[in-house]
């Protein structure tokens, strides 16, 4: 069996002291609660203080769960209701379009797919969810990169890989394809990632009219493209399919 880290079993378990109270607990409490010496306690709370997951009140001396703990759980909830909210609407997008459909977030320096329904034909196909995809390169990437300030700057400092040559690697290139997909409402990916491969994709917001994911199409070129453009009644469906979910998510009409 693999060794733990006595240190942070000991944080997840004062996180998990503080979430489960209805009140402010002081350093003693902590402390009595996990068994720990007061030093402990308190060299433990001081760092995730630091880090944003503990705030202490000025007055009393008394922790609480922080912002940033708060921040993490309210973005597990946010992948899950947008997964949840973009079920159907997916499905459908399928359907309507013949090809297969990505629902993706950012997650670190890439794009973490969510959720994937397959080409609605009998082709073998393997199911990506969990799978990240570049930033800078895919459709659905282009997209979190035009809307969400974090995905700019990870694909902005990032390095962009050249993985066809069509691939945007400049830096004055990539922002320019950037105010274009913000303008338009929606990113394009012609060979760019994959020979062969192209994809659309649109934003999806939430209640507070910010972007937390997109959704795209992906198939093989001669079925996507007319000519050198993507059809465009796969851009219609794309962008219908994102409003819907985003409406579901609280933001409205866009």
């Amino acid at each position: 069996m693999a060794r733990t880290i006595q240190s942070l079993e000991r944080a997840a378990a004062m996180l998990r002291l503080l979430a489960g109270g209805e009140r402010r607990l002081g350093l003693s409490e902590v402390a009595a609660a996990l068994g720990l010496a007061k030093g402990t306690a308190h060299g433990i709370l001081r760092t995730l203080q630091q880090e944003g997951f503990v705030e202490q009140d000025p007055a009393s001396g008394r922790y609480q769960l922080g912002a940033e703990m708060l921040r993490l759980g309210q973005s597990y909830l946010d992948v899950n209701e947008l997964r949840a909210r973009a079920l159907v609407w997916t499905d459908d997008l399928a359907r309507s379009s013949g090809e297969s459909v990505h629902l993706g977030v950012l997650h670190q320096s890439g794009v973490l797919i969510v959720h994937h329904v397959f080409r609605p034909d009998d082709s073998r196909q393997v199911l990506e969810v969990g799978a990240m995809q570049p930033l800078h390169s895919t459709a659905l990437g282009k997209v979190l990169a035009a809307h969400d300030p974090v995905a700019h700057a990870e694909a902005v400092e990032g390095g962009r890989e050249a993985f066809t040559g069509r691939t945007v690697t400049g830096a004055e290139e990539f922002e320019a394809v950037l105010d274009l997909t913000r303008a338009r409402g929606w990113a394009s990916d012609i060979e760019e990632t994959w020979a062969g491969v192209a994809s659309v994709a649109a934003p999806i917001h939430n209640r507070r009219r910010m972007p937390v994911g997109a959704v795209g199409v992906t198939g093989a070129v001669e079925r996507v493209c007319d000519g050198a453009e993507l059809r465009s009644r796969l851009v219609a469906a794309v962008r219908d399919c994102a409003r819907a979910v985003s409406r579901d998510l609280g933001a409205g009409r866009f």
